[in-house]
């Protein structure tokens, strides 16, 4: 998926930002009262510096536009999600059809990156909920997780965030969401495992439960 600005709800995002700051969820993002336009600029700045303390070679025509590809991509790609104006329209109807079993949407795209090393975290989520009051169109558990997947990230916090945006979207504890996902900081670096993924979950409200829990874990390890 890519960044629609047309499918944005800023006030939603706010909401979810100031529940999750309530929780103690927020990722540890300011807002530095900078533009998009000056972010770009200074993104750009620093990384020229560190090209060159790499000793690159800037005047060389494949590296001399990399800093402004780079800040480009940070900004405009990579970590819209810190913002939440860019939080996604999360459409709901009223469950007039009385649904009360779990909905799951399974093998959504995780597309994140580490905020310790700033490498790419990639996998895949199952997100479920039993529908109360209200039922989200199903795109939206998609666009949620992607919301959250672009910016820094720890998959602890992740998994955590997108149970608990859902939660205040859909105002029921009955959430649960399932992370498998392999770290590049694992992979590329340090210890260089390139077999090991990592497996983080969320169970709320029912999902708790024995029959219910089992239920959803079932379906979730089909797509991990």
């Amino acid at each position: 998926m890519s960044f629609d600005s047309k499918k944005t709800d800023p006030k939603l995002g706010k909401k979810v930002q100031d529940y999750l700051t309530k929780k103690g969820l927020h990722t540890p993002a300011k807002d530095n009262g900078l533009s998009k336009e000056e972010k770009i600029a200074t993104v750009k700045k620093h990384f020229t510096g560190i090209m060159e303390a790499l000793g690159l070679d800037l005047e060389d025509d494949s590296l001399m536009d990399t800093p402004n590809r780079v800040a480009k991509m940070y900004v405009n790609e990579v970590f819209w999600g810190l913002n939440p104006d860019n939080f996604p329209k999360a459409t709901v109807i009223q469950n007039k059809m009385g649904c009360n079993e779990m909905v799951v949407e399974k093998g959504i795209t995780v597309s994140s990156n580490c905020e310790h090393h700033f490498v790419i975290i990639d996998g895949k989520a199952t997100v479920a909920y039993i529908p109360a009051d209200k039922v989200l169109g199903l795109s939206k558990l998609n666009r949620v997780v992607e919301y959250f997947s672009r910016r820094q990230q720890v998959q602890e916090r992740l998994t955590l965030q997108i149970a608990h945006a859902l939660s205040c979207i859909l105002e029921t504890d009955d959430v649960a969401v399932v992370i498998d996902a392999v770290h590049y900081c694992v992979k590329s670096r340090g210890v260089e495992d390139v077999s090991s993924s990592t497996v983080t979950s969320y169970l709320g409200g029912r999902f708790k439960e024995g029959i219910v829990r089992q239920e959803f874990l079932s379906l979730a390890r089909r797509c991990i």
